[in-house]
């Protein structure tokens, strides 16, 4: 049962990460797969192909479909003839559309990774698609959505699809895990002491993720808790302009590919994002067992629980008042809420989870 997952690009970030986990858990002699990037190969592409998954692409420009990548795209679906076509992100979840009207009898499944958008930050095509896909929503086979919250979100829009599928992401607990060799190792490169407490984010320079509030709430932090240390990590991290009051406090390391090792380095990851369906950093820290400060958003509350907390978004104040109490408990309960944040995700969002959720939809939704 051939799947072939069409995405908008494979370059680092949420989505393309869980589709790189997924294909590379999921048995491929039950369920062979195909991906094709409407872009170009990306660093996950790279990755996807060094591990025996076949990647195509499309050479489209990021952000403009263009009639000859949706022209190769209906030649690569009449060729491989799939079971099941499965589209993640906007831009392909339309590309996918109009492919299949063109090779019917290909069961199509979008897949939504995000909650809440905050569109102005964003450009008028992406304001524009997202209208088109609600009005057309009855016309895959199902919608698919990887948190309770982007599911409310996208039906408030207008999305009303014959189906919703549930689709959480899950995490490999052997890749990320506490690693106190990694810690230690990762603190002399930063030159952070080991007593000092290290809060990062791992998230790219992107208006949702709203590195401004970072910024004001680490400014609060670094107040109250002087000896505090800072970490930006993801693409364009490096270009960010930090308030002076971090200055010698605070390093942007820009995109990396030590992510596990620099987890566990930390002692709470922060996410002040505005519009995460189910975050990935989140699960990762999590996993590694970092407590995790967070905005409110998407499932980001259900999947903390009591392990870490989360605050309002854009609230710089709650987020440091927040992260001033867990990293100031004594050594015992810092200790045992390391221990329940990983609890939390091996329990409850494992990859075999995942990739077995999958599953079911592929026999259920493939065509034969």
């Amino acid at each position: 049962m051939k799947i072939v997952h069409l995405i908008t690009g494979l370059e680092r970030g949420g989505a393309e990460a869980v589709l790189a986990r997924l294909l590379t858990h999921t048995d491929r002699g039950r369920f062979p797969s195909l991906v094709v990037s409407m872009t170009d190969l990306g660093s996950h592409g790279a990755g996807l192909r060094a591990a025996g998954i076949p990647v195509e692409t499309l050479g489209m420009r990021r952000g403009r479909p263009s009639v000859g990548g949706l022209v190769r795209l209906i030649g690569l679906l009449r060729r491989e003839r799939p079971a099941l076509l499965l589209t993640w992100l906007y831009h392909a979840d339309l590309a996918g559309l109009i492919a299949t009207r063109f090779v019917p009898g290909i069961p199509l499944v979008w897949n939504l990774r995000c909650s809440a958008m905050d569109l102005p930050q964003y450009s008028r095509q992406v304001t524009l698609v997202r209208r088109m896909l609600a009005g057309l929503s009855r016309m895959p086979a199902a919608v698919a959505a990887n948190s309770e919250a982007g599911r409310a979100y996208h039906q408030g829009l207008g999305y009303a699809p014959r189906r919703w599928v549930s689709l959480p992401n899950g995490f490999d607990t052997e890749l990320f895990r506490p690693d106190d060799g990694k810690r230690a190792a990762c603190r002399r490169q930063l030159g952070v002491a080991d007593a000092a407490p290290l809060i990062g984010m791992v998230a790219r320079a992107d208006p949702m993720k709203d590195h401004a509030t970072f910024f004001a709430a680490a400014t609060r932090i670094a107040a109250a808790l002087p000896e505090a240390r800072f970490l930006l990590v993801g693409s364009g991290t490096d270009s960010l302009v930090a308030p002076p009051a971090l200055a010698g406090r605070l390093r942007a390391l820009g995109e990396r590919d030590d992510i596990p090792g620099i987890l566990s380095a930390l002692d709470l990851a922060m996410l002040t994002s505005f519009g995460e369906g189910f975050p990935n950093v989140v699960g990762e820290a999590m996993a590694s067992g970092v407590p995790v400060v967070a905005t409110d958003v998407g499932d980001t509350a259900a999947i903390v629980g009591a392990t870490g907390a989360v605050a309002p978004v854009g609230d710089a104040a709650g987020l440091a008042a927040a992260a001033v109490r867990l990293l100031t408990e004594d050594e015992n309960a810092r200790r045992a809420r390391s221990v329940a944040a990983r609890r939390r995700i091996v329990e409850n969002y494992s990859i075999a989870a995942m990739v077995g959720r999958y599953a079911v939809l592929y026999d259920e939704l493939g065509r034969a």
